[in-house]
Order: C-alpha cells, then sequence, then structure tokens
C-alpha cells in the first residue's frame, strides 16, 4: 500500500502546484467574458513561481511516494529547462496568436499541462511514472500542434503526431511490459540493484530495444523522424518552438534515466544507440540542405540535433551524461530563439516562412536580424557560442568511449549543417531588399524573449565549464 507524508508534498511542490494552476487557469477562462489577456499575465506569473519552487527544492535530493518520483538535482535542472522554454514561447505566443486570431486562453492551459507532463517525466523513479508523463504532454501538444483548427495544414499536423504518437505509445508501454516481465518490478532502482541477475534475460534486452524505439519517437531520431517536417510546419510556430526543446527536453532526461542510471547498455546496444546518433545526424542535415521554408529547415535541424545530443547516450560514460544536460540547456534558447524570430515576422499570409523572404532583413530590421544570425551561428555550432561546446562535450564523450568514428560523423555532419543555416545570414546581409517589401511590427515582448535567449546562448558559450561542473554534481 502505498504511503506518503508531508516532506513528499514539499519535495514535489512544483509539479503539484503548476498542476493546481493549471486548474486555476482552466476555471478563469470560463468565467471571463475575454480571458485571453489575463489567462496570459497568470500563466507567466504560474510559471514563474513554479520555476522558484523548482529552486527552493533543489537541494531536496531523494525520493518521495514510495521511491516513485525523483526529488532535487537532475530533475530540478530539467525542470528548469522546461519552465524556461514554456516562459520564452509564451512571451513569444501573444503577439503571434492576435495576429492569427488564435488568442485564446485554453492554449495556456494545454501549454502548462504539457510542461506539467515533462517535468513528470524527468522525475520518474518508476517507467509508470514515466509514461504517465509522456502521454500527458503528448496528449496536449497534439492538441496544441491543431490549434490553428482553419488551417488545413495544422488540422493535418495533429492528426498525423497523433496517430504517429500513439503508435510509439504502444512500443514504450509494451517494452515496459517486457521489462517488469524480466525484473518483476517497473522502479528504476530496483531493476537497477537486480540488473546482475537478470541481465542475461533477452526479455530484458527486448523490451529496452521497445522502450528506446518509443522515446526515440519523441526526440525524432532516424528512421522515426518522419512526423517532424510536417507536424512542425503545420502547427504554429511557437507551439514548433516549445515542442521542439520542451518535449525534446523530457525525452532526453527519460533517456538518461533509463539507459544511463537503471539499465547499464550492453556493447551491443550502444552499438545500436551509436548507429542511430550517427544515422540521424546524416539524414537531418542532408534532407536540411534541400529545404526552401525555413520552418522545414529547423524541424530537419531539430533531427540533426537529436542525434549529436544521442551521441552523449551511446558513449554511456560521465562526460556523455553531463554534455546531454549541457546541449539540451543550450539547445532550448538557440532553438526557441530561432523560432521565435520566425513567429514574429510570420503574417497571415505566411510571408517569411521561406528562406528567400529573409532577403536584406538586416536593412528593415537589423536587430533582428543580428539576434536570427546568432541563433544560426550558435545551432551550427561556431564558437564562443553555446551550441560550439555542446558539440564538444558529446564528441569528445564518444572520443573517451572509444567511438572516434561517431565524433568524425558528428563533426563532418556540422560542417554539412553550416551551409544551410549561413544560407539564412547570407540572405539577411548579403541580399538586396525586395522590392514592394513593408515592415513588420515586431512585438515588445516577443523581442524581450529574443534577447534573453541570444544572452543566453552568449553566456552558456563564455562559461560553459561552469555549466558543466554543475551538471556534474547531479548525479
Amino acid at each position: 500500500m502505498m504511503s506518503f507524508n508531508y516532506s513528499d508534498l514539499i519535495a514535489v511542490s512544483p509539479i503539484l502546484f503548476l498542476s493546481l494552476y493549471s486548474l486555476l487557469i482552466l476555471v478563469v477562462d470560463a468565467s471571463l467574458r475575454k480571458p485571453a489577456n489575463s489567462v496570459y499575465w497568470l500563466t507567466l506569473i504560474g510559471l514563474v513561481v513554479t520555476g522558484f519552487l523548482t529552486v527552493n527544492t533543489y537541494y531536496a535530493s531523494g525520493t518521495a511516494f514510495n521511491g516513485m518520483v525523483f526529488t532535487g538535482k537532475f530533475p530540478a535542472f530539467f525542470e528548469i529547462i522546461f519552465l524556461l522554454s514554456a516562459v520564452l514561447s509564451v512571451l513569444l505566443s501573444r503577439s503571434y496568436l492576435e495576429k492569427e486570431e488564435l488568442h485564446y486562453g485554453e492554449y495556456y492551459s494545454l501549454l502548462i499541462f504539457a510542461t506539467v507532463g515533462m517535468m513528470l517525466m524527468a522525475s520518474g523513479r518508476d517507467l509508470m511514472v514515466l509514461f504517465l508523463g509522456l502521454e500527458l504532454m503528448s496528449i496536449s501538444l497534439y492538441v496544441l500542434a491543431g490549434f490553428v483548427r482553419r488551417n488545413a495544414k495544422s488540422n493535418e499536423a495533429s492528426l498525423k503526431y497523433f496517430l504517429l504518437g500513439a503508435f510509439a505509445s504502444g512500443f514504450l508501454l509494451y517494452g515496459i511490459a517486457l521489462v517488469y516481465g524480466a525484473s518483476g518490478t517497473t522502479n528504476l532502482s530496483t531493476i537497477l540493484a537486480r540488473f546482475q541477475t537478470i541481465q542475461g534475460d533477452p526479455l530484458l534486452w527486448i523490451g529496452a530495444a521497445l522502450i528506446l524505439v518509443g522515446l526515440s519517437f519523441k526526440i525524432s531520431a532516424v528512421p522515426f523522424h518522419m512526423w517532424v517536417p510536417d507536424v512542425y510546419e503545420g502547427s504554429p510556430t511557437t507551439v514548433s518552438a516549445f515542442m521542439s526543446t520542451g518535449s525534446k527536453a523530457a525525452a532526453f532526461a527519460a533517456l538518461v534515466l533509463v539507459f544511463n542510471y537503471s539499465v547499464h547498455p550492453s556493447w551491443q546496444l550502444q552499438t545500436v544507440i551509436a548507429y542511430l546518433a550517427a544515422f540521424t545526424m546524416v539524414v537531418g542535415n542532408l534532407i536540411a540542405l534541400a529545404q526552401t521554408n525555413i520552418k522545414r529547415m529547423l524541424a530537419y535541424s531539430s533531427i540533426a540535433h537529436a542525434g549529436y545530443a544521442l551521441v552523449g547516450i551511446a558513449a554511456a560514460n560521465s562526460l556523455g551524461r553531463t554534455g546531454v544536460l549541457y546541449y539540451m540547456l543550450a539547445y532550448t534558447f538557440m532553438q526557441v530563439g530561432a523560432f521565435g524570430v520566425v513567429s514574429l515576422l510570420e503574417s497571415k499570409d505566411e510571408r517569411y516562412l521561406k528562406i528567400s523572404d529573409y532577403e536584406g532583413l538586416s536593412f528593415r530590421h537589423p536587430v533582428i536580424a543580428g539576434l536570427m544570425a546568432l541563433f544560426m551561428f550558435s545551432l551550427a555550432g561556431l564558437p564562443p557560442f553555446a551550441g560550439f561546446f555542446g558539440k564538444y562535450y558529446l564528441f569528445a564523450s564518444a572520443v573517451t568511449a572509444n567511438m572516434t568514428w561517431l565524433a568524425i560523423v558528428g563533426v563532418l555532419a556540422s560542417v554539412v549543417s553550416a551551409y544551410f543555416y549561413l544560407s539564412v545570414v547570407v540572405n539577411m546581409y548579403f541580399r538586396d531588399l525586395p522590392e514592394g517589401s513593408v515592415a513588420v511590427k515586431v512585438s515588445k515582448m516577443g523581442a524581450f524573449a529574443l534577447i534573453i535567449a541570444a544572452a543566453a546562448v552568449i553566456e552558456l558559450g563564455l562559461t560553459p565549464g561552469q555549466i558543466v561542473s554543475f551538471t556534474e554534481k547531479l548525479f
């Protein structure tokens, strides 16, 4: 019989508070005549308060609810990433939704529900908690993907994401069932304690492989990536920003917990993950070269970045784990910033969705163009920005794990990626402003979100050693 006490509630107070707060927002949304603006500010307040609670529970490292949930350091770090992604997305969302005439309060409720699901995934000490978090996150994102109800592409994105996501969830749940059959438990700590006696059971490794398949869908690893470009293109741009950062970070938190904490990968499983990483880096970057739509380019870019982070999972060493954590933090700011620029410039008639639409942007909007260039440089992995050091730590972990070939593939893939990232910069700075182009009114709150993201990209690039030293203390 499960029991809990007051200290358990304190330890999970960020998740508990945000869950209750999401219900409050639903009530406010249903009670007011024009609730959208009020719900917008309430959402920001709730996310900031949750952030303070997360910081206050950082040192409450341990478990709660009879060992079902991790508390403190590791989950707190990822919870901060999820909250940063949510706050930046909310700051960008108001002006975007008003342009699309879709500024409804339920948008923010769904975004908060998705954030709670992500927090549960990072806190899951039990595979069933992890699964519940994944489903809460996924269902919220299915609806958000189709939020532009009158747009056929948005409807297609929602349906495609739902159908393929449900299929992937089936793989994950069946994998959990097989792991339970081999170990007699779904608790990660108990699986770790029994690992020496059950590691010869093929059910364990089949179950682990199916869990890997389910989570690979969420991180958009090849060959489970086919949904990504259509979903990112059809979804509201601010949802694409949130989806490509928060949900990816949540899935990588789960991968670290399962494959670097409870199930020590055999060399065969490490090799599978390594090849998964290599194909993901190569395919993502090569197909991105052919894209003319900037949202599809960023979608394939997101696939490639999942491959970079998978290198740390394949390495299965301390440098790989810290590299994944650092990269997820840096990637959140880079990707939200890039999608944020698109959301601020995008118009209802779908202007600024083609890379060619960015020709001469530096003449019309020099600050926005400068911020976009910074995000492109960091995504390409150019020093001294955060993206460079993130890739460095991940590739170094592969070399340490005697996977030098994987690091070489990653470096070559990064070289290829420079072409399509820098093509955006070339269009902005080395192409003439097209005739008949008009200035776009940029939201102040949206520009503020971009400045925060840009400052974080620079700061993480200037002080990478401090962040890595901090992440080493999370395990």
